[in-house]
């Protein structure tokens, strides 16, 4: 397939200029504004078909003849972190969370990665229109952090707009060795539920807590009983996460508090386990509350995250077209991450299919690469590129022939 369809010098030169813009230039998620306009300037010099959907989301059209329809989504949004890599293109980027507050920005998950290896592969199709047939349909997505843009790209009419796809694929770059795929069939990725609970209280000085209802103490005993919820609640080989992120309360170290705030993530892999986790969060909550004679607390939904769930037989094939272009050994099938991802949404939302893998972008050499989201995630650039291009083109391949 690289006699095909590998990229020339001057390809090769594109793409990592791509990459070192994207990286040097993140926004965060729902306001990539000039990410969106570096990619329509990048899809107008290939003559692609190109519009823009759900606000900073992007759609390029490649259309070559009669033949299948295929999506292939990568997914353009930063993170509010301060980069600590000390490479010479690294952040220093700001941005603007909902509040108001100025915070640094950085591809802390490697979407730049997604974003440069989607248009290189582009690139080669466009070079190469005597060896495949169909349609590609490129979802550049915004707001994939906050489970934001799958939704808007939706709800904006992504698919009355677009050629509607047999099938939809999607990668992310991962701190394991470039020129290696880890993929999962079915349950793949975990769904999310983030909620916020304010507890209320009575406030009362330090010194005659007689006087108060302390929502510290209500929280503590909240969190701690969250927790068995996995261990006591659930069959043990249901997979679930109840993570408490956040907690907020008082002024002064001597005040009991009227309220407090704190936040909840919680992952799951089915929806008959997500609904039996909330179920159990908010009876918990309620009745911790009733124990302390405090008021009903307000629980507050704040996003949530969709099931990715690789299709059995597509993923299959997927696998052997991975497997031809990187070598048997390269492409391993994993468990499911506890991560989530709103990428399921766009095939779920019209009953289409659809393929999710990892690639690797660590160097091969590095013993403890960093994690995504970590202030030191930096991928080995060049090998990461190089793997999510081959891997975009293979998938594609196999639906539109080479």
């Amino acid at each position: 397939m690289l006699n095909t369809y590998g990229l020339t010098d001057a390809e090769t030169q594109a793409l990592h200029e791509d990459y070192l813009h994207l990286h040097r230039n993140p926004e965060l998620s729902m306001q990539e504004h000039n990410t969106a306009a570096f990619i329509e300037s990048k899809l107008s010099e290939l003559g692609i078909e190109h519009f823009r959907c759900g606000g900073t989301g992007v759609v390029g059209i490649l259309r070559n003849g009669e033949g299948p329809v295929v999506a292939f989504r990568a997914d353009s949004d930063g993170l509010p972190i301060a980069e600590d890599t000390k490479a010479e293109y690294a952040s220093t980027a700001k941005g603007f969370l909902a509040d108001g507050t100025e915070v640094p920005v950085m591809h802390g998950c490697g979407h730049d990665t997604h974003v440069a290896s989607a248009l290189g592969a582009a690139r080669v199709l466009v070079r190469n229109t005597d060896v495949w047939a169909g349609t590609v349909v490129f979802i550049f997505q915004p707001g994939e952090e906050t489970s934001a843009g799958a939704a808007a790209m939706l709800a904006d009419g992504l698919w009355d707009r677009a050629p509607r796809p047999t099938v939809v694929l999607g990668q992310h770059v991962f701190p394991f060795a470039t020129g290696t795929i880890h993929i999962t069939p079915e349950s793949a990725m975990a769904m999310a539920n983030s909620l916020e609970v304010t507890l209320y209280g009575k406030q009362a000085h330090g010194s005659q807590p007689q006087d108060s209802i302390d929502p510290i103490v209500l929280g503590a005993n909240i969190i701690t009983r969250l927790q068995t919820i996995t261990s006591r609640e659930l069959h043990p080989l249901d997979s679930a996460v109840v993570t408490c992120g956040s907690f907020h309360a008082g002024l002064k170290e001597n005040i009991i508090p009227d309220t407090a705030v704190f936040t909840l993530n919680i992952r799951t892999l089915t929806e008959p386990v997500r609904e039996k986790v909330l179920e159990a969060v908010t009876r918990i909550i309620n009745a911790e509350a009733d124990a302390s004679g405090a008021p009903r607390p307000k629980i507050e939904q704040l996003y949530t995250f969709p099931r990715l769930y690789n299709d059995p037989e597509h993923t299959g094939n997927v696998v052997g077209s991975l497997r031809e272009e990187f070598g048997e050994e390269q492409v391993g099938l994993v468990p499911p991450l506890m991560g989530s991802e709103d990428f399921g949404s766009l095939g779920d939302a019209i009953g289409v299919p659809y393929v999710f893998w990892m690639f690797g972008g660590a160097d091969p050499q590095d013993p403890a690469p960093a994690g995504n989201h970590s202030p030191f995630f930096l991928p080995e650039y060049r090998g990461a590129l190089d793997s999510g291009v081959r891997a975009a083109l293979a998938g594609i391949r196999h639906y539109l022939g080479a």
